[in-house]
């Protein structure tokens, strides 16, 4: 293992990360971020339809307009000769996936929550997202892994977002997130905005602290401030003020993916994502139309 991670440092020392910007971010602050937006892509977390399996997923996501997602581990496959979407897919089946998937013309640019409980799990999903063309994965890391998984990231040049559940996950304050990314320039920050929320925090203040670390987003509102059970609501009808999250995001110079997820309504939620993306799109044009704070 110490043979394994000292290559990899040299070999991720060689390579530039190139998932949405670096973890370490590419644009400063204060830069000129008129145009940034053009460069956000907008996607749905499959788990919004964790209770179809994954081509009906892909189906209601492609019926709402999106033509990228990010897939999760586990979500039951039908007609292929896998059981389950992730890294334990055959060659065979990931083939077909690719195949169906450029057929829908919709790319899986983000993966996770994935969890690896072991170096070869590590490596075994980084080879999974290198192969099926995904841009980061969304992950919450055991400790001791952080430098394996920095070293892994740079040599595979998947980005890695580590993802805020409510308390107790020990992921759940953006200090948690810092601690990890500290000298681990390709560990960044998937920003679950109604998480925080759930966790008492303002999301906007968040944003703020893990600047130039922000590698994904996950894109929900929820009813109550500091409630960690609080219920998923339509965005822009709960506690999260979205505006002032992309506010600063626009101001950092973010350029990278938002993942609708959307935890309400479950058998019958397509609707619900239309008009999510209707609002994303509605708040975007209201950003850039607003003028700049002196």
């Amino acid at each position: 293992m110490v043979r394994l991670r000292s290559s990899l440092m040299i070999l991720c020392a060689a390579l530039t990360l190139h998932a949405c910007k670096g973890a370490n971010g590419d644009a400063q602050a204060g830069a000129d971020s008129t145009d940034v937006t053009k460069d956000w892509t907008l996607s749905v977390q499959l788990w919004t339809f964790h209770k179809f399996d994954f081509t009906t997923a892909i189906e209601k996501a492609d019926s709402a307009g999106l033509k990228t997602v990010e897939a999760f581990p586990g979500q039951k496959l039908v007609g292929y000769a896998d059981s389950a979407f992730g890294a334990g897919m055959s060659a065979e089946t990931r083939a077909k996936v690719k195949e169906y998937l450029a057929g829908k013309g919709i790319s899986i640019v983000a993966y996770g929550v994935v969890v690896p409980q072991t170096a070869a799990e590590w490596v075994a999903n980084f080879e999974f997202a290198k192969d099926m063309g995904i841009r980061y994965m969304t992950t919450e890391p055991l400790k001791e892994h952080w430098d394996l998984v920095d070293s892994l990231s740079g040599a595979y040049g998947i980005g890695i977002a580590i993802h805020d559940h409510p308390r107790p996950s020990p992921y759940w304050h953006p200090d948690s997130v810092l601690a990890a990314a500290q000298g681990r320039p390709n560990i960044g920050s998937c920003a679950d905005i109604g998480h925080w929320v759930r966790n008492g925090l303002k999301a906007a203040d968040c944003i703020r602290k893990l600047e130039g670390k922000v590698v994904g987003l996950h894109l929900k509102d929820v009813k109550e401030f500091g409630k960690t059970d609080a219920e998923d609501m339509m965005p822009g009808t709960g506690a999260v003020d979205i505006p002032e999250a992309l506010a600063e995001l626009k101001r950092q110079g973010f350029k990278c993916n938002f993942s609708i997820e959307h935890e309400a309504n479950w058998d019958n939620n397509v609707p619900d994502v239309r008009e999510i993306v209707s609002y994303f799109h509605e708040q975007v044009k209201l950003l850039n139309a607003a003028k700049p704070k002196e």
